[in-house]
């Protein structure tokens, strides 16, 4: 367009590209169905190119359905970037527009270009959760947006979740112990293995909202710490086990502390899943999926909580053993007593009260990051 008519019409028009993609579905192609779409423009004529690029999953299960999900996607687009003010948040809130997210499932976005100079494209993923265009997305450790399925496609995975507010010497410690055991899994073999650090909505929700400051902050802590971040509103483990095991049949690690694996077992949680507990475990660990358990010091009588030794309710005493004793559930090992007790929230205590103990709890990477900022 450039070339063969800028001469002639760049004064009064600007011009746009629009491309896609796509992989729908078809004899050879059931599932994995999903493609691309970007287009750039110019805002004004002679102005330089912005550019949205988006990842779209494709749900309908016919693959006429799918061509016309396609093409609304595609108006509702290009109007958008075009003929609507063109700001990040309208183009979201445009895209399904005559859709639903049955049908369709937007999973990263990218701006980029002088029209969108002051867009944090973390932000944007973290939009994409909040509005319900995906379940989940995911930020590399330089900040760029990922497309998940690019990551975690056929890759055995490693999932810590929590809130890092901030990430402590202790969580680090839970993710690398428990992916020394991961590694060891036969299915595993010495193959690279993604390790994700999940934030959940809940996660980031503080006092009611969640902030996008606070938000940045910990995505660039983990950042800092060479980590990627995965933001999702999978509360229930299972669903998260069954999102990931969309991408890859190889082994699947959660770590966790005890705290956390008590809850796994509160059956209040699956109440509207009809088979209850039992139904979610086994959707849970339906493939080779194993949780990884950190130790916990009790805060009143001192002693060494773990795996092995946690007590469930009476009758759920039976599905624990049976999930330890086949290795769904494993300790992780060689932790020290004294490494235990450390929490996230009693070393933002310590920063809230200027107590400079809090430095020898996060690595530095971390610790700096808060002092340049100066948060919380």
């Amino acid at each position: 367009l450039e070339e063969r008519l800028s001469e002639k019409r760049g004064a009064r028009t600007g011009f746009f590209a629009f491309a896609d993609t796509v992989a729908a579905r078809s004899f050879s192609r059931v599932d994995d169905t999903h493609g691309w779409m970007g287009i750039k423009f110019q805002p004004a004529p002679r102005a330089e190119p912005s550019q949205i690029v988006i990842h779209v999953r494709l749900l309908d299960r016919e693959s006429v359905a799918q061509q016309e999900a396609l093409g609304v996607l595609g108006v509702n687009f290009v109007h958008a970037a075009l003929l609507g003010d063109g700001g990040p948040g309208a183009v979201m809130a445009s895209l399904l527009d005559n859709l639903s997210t049955e049908r369709v499932e937007v999973d990263m976005i990218e701006f980029t270009g002088p029209a969108y100079g002051g867009v944090d494209n973390r932000l944007m993923s973290l939009g994409l959760v909040q509005a319900g265009l995906t379940h989940a997305a995911m930020i590399a450790a330089d900040g760029r947006v990922v497309q998940p399925s690019a990551a975690l496609y056929k890759k055995p995975i490693l999932v810590v979740r929590g809130a890092f507010r901030p990430p402590t010497k202790t969580i680090l410690d839970l993710q690398e112990r428990a992916l020394a055991q991961f590694v060891q899994e036969p299915g595993v073999g010495g193959e690279e293995v993604v390790v994700l650090m999940e934030m959940t909505l809940r996660n980031l929700m503080q006092e009611g909202e969640i902030r996008h400051e606070d938000f940045l902050a910990r995505a660039d802590m983990l950042g800092a710490l060479g980590k990627t971040v995965l933001i999702s509103n999978y509360g229930l483990y299972y669903r998260l086990a069954e999102y990931l095991f969309g991408f890859t049949k190889k082994p699947i690690g959660l770590g966790m502390g005890v705290p956390t694996l008590k809850e796994l077992f509160n059956e209040k949680y699956y109440r509207e899943l009809p088979g209850g507990i039992l139904a979610s475990f086994g959707r849970l660990f339906v493939n080779d999926l194993r949780v990884y358990v950190y130790p916990q010091r009790d805060a009143k009588t001192g002693a060494v909580i773990d795996a092995d030794n946690l007590l469930v309710a009476p009758h759920l005493r039976h599905l624990y053993a049976y999930l330890r004793e086949n290795r769904f559930i494993e300790p992780i090992r060689g932790v020290a007593a004294d490494d235990l007790g450390l929490d996230a929230r009693g070393v933002l205590g310590l920063i809230r009260t200027g107590d400079p103990a809090w430095e020898g709890m996060v690595p530095e990477a971390v610790a700096k990051v808060i002092r340049d900022r100066r948060l919380w």
